[in-house]
């Protein structure tokens, strides 16, 4: 295939810098911080320096500057080493930055974004709750309107980045009921849980940040793969929310996480082709070394059986 069909220049730069980069210093590393569940703090940092952690968005909001399909290549290329750096970055980006890119107002991206986009906090996106995971219209987290703040009170699980991340978009129900029209996107914060870490790398906590009261993340899960990525609950009690923190406008927050959604499902076929690519490229390697394996242990006994004979005419 040519790449210049569907890659500009600058697409086979990015590809060409994220590959040596996970090859040289994510590889290496990998399947250690994977055994002990362990965050990536230094490599993350690493990524953050590249540019990685804010590829498609506006420089003048802290990001890079590239094209949606240089995020792409970004992911697919972290993901053919380790799926843990690869799902970082992609729910960083796509669930973490792009609803307040898509969503929020001049302010909101102005106050978020560049902490974001410029690899200094990481964000998350808080929408699965134990009975709202594929039927996502069954949000039951409620927010109260208190006048000038919300008090939200429920929880979200299997959350990426809630415990090492420090921005996040929640989906919370506005409106008594069943019904989509009564869900409200919010943005919150709370401080990262591995504050040692983040200050040792120097990235991952923002002091400035007005830090949302009543939220917190749970437990660490402990999950079959990619168990270097941060997953956890996370949870608002008497959550204090100001207004100038809703996310659009009230009660569309179900059409908001759609659109979400939808785009996340590039990054993750992204992420999928190349973890199969990953894979399938350590089974060629392994194969040709076990071949290789093969022809030696096959010359050696040659060599073995002619001396046996050499030994049996003498």
């Amino acid at each position: 295939m040519d790449d210049a069909l569907f890659f500009t220049d600058q697409h086979l730069q990015v590809r060409n810098t994220v590959r040596d980069f996970a090859r040289a210093e994510i590889a290496p590393i990998a399947r250690q911080h994977d055994a002990e569940c362990r965050f990536p703090w230094p490599t993350v940092k690493r990524m953050a320096d590249l540019g990685m952690l804010g590829v498609p968005w506006p420089e003048e909001l802290g990001g890079s500057g590239m094209d949606y399909l240089s995020y792409i290549i970004t992911v697919h290329e972290l993901a053919k080493v380790d799926a843990s750096h690869s799902i970082t970055v992609s729910a960083h980006t796509t669930l973490g930055t792009s609803p307040i890119m898509d969503f929020g107002t001049e302010e909101q991206k102005r106050r978020f974004v560049p902490l974001l986009a410029g690899g200094k906090v990481l964000g998350g996106f808080g929408l699965t709750e134990p009975g709202a995971g594929s039927d996502a219209g069954g949000t039951a987290t409620t927010a109260v309107d208190k006048g000038d703040h919300y008090v939200l009170n429920g929880s979200k699980i299997f959350i990426t980045h809630a415990g090492v991340g420090e921005i996040f978009v929640c989906t919370v129900r506005t409106t008594p009921g069943h019904s989509n029209k009564g869900i409200t996107s919010f943005i919150v914060t709370k401080e990262t849980t591995d504050m040692a870490e983040a200050a040792a790398v120097g990235m991952g906590h923002e002091p400035s940040l007005p830090w949302t009261r009543g939220v917190s993340a749970g437990k660490k899960e402990d999950k079959m793969g990619w168990r270097a990525s941060d997953t956890r609950e996370l949870h608002f009690e008497e959550a204090v929310v100001p207004k100038e923190n809703v996310l659009g406008e009230v009660g569309k927050g179900f059409v908001q996480f759609l659109k979400t959604l939808d785009s996340g499902r590039i990054g993750v076929a992204a992420l999928s082709l190349g973890l199969a690519e990953g894979a399938y490229e350590e089974a060629v390697k392994y194969t040709s070394q076990r071949k290789q394996f093969g022809r030696y242990v096959a010359g050696f006994q040659g060599v073995h059986f002619a001396l046996a004979d050499m030994a049996t005419e003498i």
